[in-house]
């Protein structure tokens, strides 16, 4: 099967306005996170995809730069961005995966996708309900289900946000989440996201604490170091559990109020 990653960038952002530029020892935030994207065993054909906006020019020139795939797409409709990726990468699978998760672990994106190519779910994701760290998502979608939900999704919050279409509808999709081990549940106490300029100072602070020993450190290497160095921890801790679910508790049928938080 064809597993198309996508990353969804862009060079506007109303909180952190060109957070993907941003430096991570030496590199673009953009770039740092594709690289671990790339890392994974199970991520397949890995594009940037970003809007047709000409300030997006400056991400597209990022991903030449740097050797990216890259595929541009309607501004605001990311669902019609993924779909449209998709088709022109003929996917089997596209997976799921914003440019605000800079620490993303790659044995979490191969977890979840050895699940996904072993199982005939139409949607199979670590987000519903969500029990990682924030920032550590993956959702990986059949192609299938992905063009039924880019066919008959209307509400803006459905289009926004790619996937709500398939997850609100368990009785017409076949849905399965990824819980992580052990019974833990880190996914409103530890924000590992970036939407913020303390959640850039956080990473920021994890990536020059880890990255020299060990490019690619994992989920337990960052857990570790929060429990040696609170003061990291602390950085952005008042953020921790603020999602997009909090505009739309309202309208959404499989999430409550216990999975997010307002500000």
């Amino acid at each position: 099967m064809k597993v198309i990653t996508v990353i969804q960038a862009r060079s506007g952002s109303s909180r952190l306005p060109g957070k993907v530029f941003l430096d991570l020892c030496g590199k673009p935030l953009l770039v740092r996170m594709t690289e671990r994207v790339l890392a994974a065993r199970l991520s397949g054909t890995v594009v940037i995809a970003t809007t047709t906006e000409k300030e997006d020019d400056r991400v597209a020139d990022l991903c030449r730069d740097h050797g990216l795939l890259c595929f541009r797409g309607h501004p605001t409709d990311l669902l019609d961005r993924h779909y449209r990726c998709g088709a022109h990468f003929k996917a089997d699978i596209v997976v799921k995966i914003p440019s605000d998760c800079p620490l993303i672990d790659p044995a979490v994106i191969d977890r979840v996708m050895e699940m996904a190519l072993n199982s005939d779910a139409d949607y199979l994701s670590n987000l519903h309900p969500a029990t990682y760290p924030d920032g550590n998502d993956v959702e990986a979608i059949r192609w299938e289900a992905l063009s039924r939900a880019w066919g008959e999704a209307e509400r803006d919050f459905e289009r926004e946000h790619t996937t709500p279409y398939i997850w609100e509808r368990p009785q017409q999709f076949k849905l399965m989440t990824v819980k992580w081990e052990n019974g833990l549940d880190y996914s409103m106490s530890h924000r590992f996201t970036i939407d913020y300029r303390e959640d850039y100072d956080f990473i920021k602070a994890v990536y020059e604490e880890l990255f020299p020993k060990n490019p690619l450190f994992g989920l337990n290497d960052i857990l570790q170091l929060l429990e040696q160095r609170p003061d990291i921890a602390a950085i952005n801790k008042k953020y921790a559990g603020v999602n997009w679910y909090r505009h739309h508790l309202g309208e959404l049928t499989t999430v409550d109020a216990t999975q997010t938080k307002t500000i």
